[in-house]
């Protein structure tokens, strides 16, 4: 699996400033039990690492079926599907962020 980063450069006069984005998490889900738990997870891995992320619920279902997922909770990092069906562990969503 590659490793990557966005990362942004510019010059403010003679400084120059790098930024490196933060990553792009999505739980999948209608709102269930288990989805409310995937966001859970998540929230409290990216806050007790101290990891730059956003995370954002997709609720609905057209655009949970563009990432051609048919059983939820699904977790995406930075577009991709990492889990379908369940609900991951706390480390496994910090194996999926580095």
């Amino acid at each position: 699996m590659s490793k990557y980063f966005l990362i942004t450069v510019s010059f403010i006069g003679d400084k120059l400033r790098t930024k490196i984005m933060s990553k792009s998490i999505k739980v999948l889900g209608t709102g269930c039990a288990k989805c409310q738990s995937v966001t859970k997870v998540v929230k409290d891995a990216i806050s007790e690492n101290n990891i730059d992320a956003t995370v954002e619920k997709v609720e609905d279902m057209m655009e949970i079926m563009k990432y051609n997922v048919m059983v939820t909770p699904a977790l995406v990092i930075d577009g991709e599907v990492k889990i379908k069906g369940r609900v991951p562990s706390k480390d496994e969503v910090l194996k999926f962020l580095k």
